[in-house]
């Protein structure tokens, strides 16, 4: 009578040393950490914030529930409208000056000149600088009275300029520090694609008697493609969560004129604590730049060569 249960516990007993000796299972187990961390700081906040898009809270007192009353109330927001518009403005300059600009000095640092290696190092240094510390320096560069820029243009006539303390020029300001912030990295995705491109294309086109030009256009762009989708697509993002440097150099000011549309909710919960109100803006963030990203790819399907 026993013989039967041993014999019916011995293939369970073989499938749970299957299991444990799984391949799968040991791949989990190395990824939990990551899995765990991801799920409490990545979907919970997700999935919390999607709640509070849908109450009235401030985070202390019981949240009350009113539906989609905080996206109406974005509809006749003329601050959240002008911090949409200042972020269009903001991507729709740091987007192709960065991009641009990463591609044409990749271009001129991709040559066998000397001390080539410093150069490209030195074009990088600014992407693993904080963004506090690229802020302190530019800060110290722009003092209006001070600051050497402002040195040098007293020297030509012009100046002292007060680039984040003018309402007009705080957010151009804003851009130039970003575009040299992360120009680098830029530089570094097109460096390596560049390298990538087969020798025996370049010399072919310079034997058949191609210009510069003529090789840049038919040849080095197309092949660029997608390393320039990936940039565009990324850069997009980037520019449209600007933060940081908006909250440690300009607070939003002059009056406004720099409020963008993460610091606008990050003020309104934190500040006014309209927590409530910041999430649903925060979700209207998401499906833009989402929509964004798929139009992006979308186009760029169609548009960019992908070498076999």
């Amino acid at each position: 009578m026993t013989a039967a249960p041993a014999a019916a516990s011995r293939p369970r007993t073989r499938r749970i040393r299957r299991i444990l000796e799984s391949e799968h299972l040991s791949g989990w187990a190395f990824a939990f950490p990551a899995v765990f961390l991801i799920f409490v700081f990545g979907i919970v906040p997700l999935i919390w914030s999607a709640l509070l898009s849908f109450q009235q809270t401030n985070l202390i007192s019981p949240p009350h529930w009113i539906g989609v009353a905080n996206f109406r109330a974005l509809a006749s927001d003329p601050l959240f409208r002008q911090s949409v518009m200042h972020s269009l403005v903001y991507t729709a300059l740091f987007v192709p000056i960065s991009v641009a600009g990463g591609l044409f000095t990749a271009i001129a640092l991709n040559r066998k000149i000397r001390g080539v290696r410093f150069y490209r190092t030195a074009v990088f240094v600014p992407v693993i600088l904080s963004t506090i510390a690229t802020a302190i320096m530019f800060l110290w560069l722009l003092d209006p009275n001070f600051g050497l820029v402002n040195f040098l243009l007293g020297e030509i006539g012009l100046g002292p300029y007060g680039f984040f303390d003018s309402a007009n020029g705080a957010l151009y300001s804003i851009v130039g520090m970003t575009v040299w912030g992360w120009l680098g990295f830029d530089v570094i995705v097109y460096l390596a694609a560049l390298q990538g491109i087969p020798p025996t294309l370049v010399e072919a086109a310079e034997i058949d008697g191609a210009r510069t030009w003529g090789m840049f256009r038919n040849i080095t762009l197309p092949l660029l493609g997608p390393a320039t989708l990936f940039l565009v697509v990324w850069s997009s993002i980037n520019a449209l969560q600007l933060f940081d440097e908006v909250y440690f150099l300009t607070k939003g000011g002059p009056g406004t004129a720099t409020y963008v549309v993460v610091y606008y909710l990050y003020s309104l919960a934190f500040n006014d604590g309209v927590a409530g109100y910041a999430a649903a803006i925060a979700y209207v963030l998401l499906v833009a730049i989402m929509s964004l990203t798929l139009v992006q790819l979308w186009v760029g399907k169609r548009l960019v060569y992908y070498a076999s």
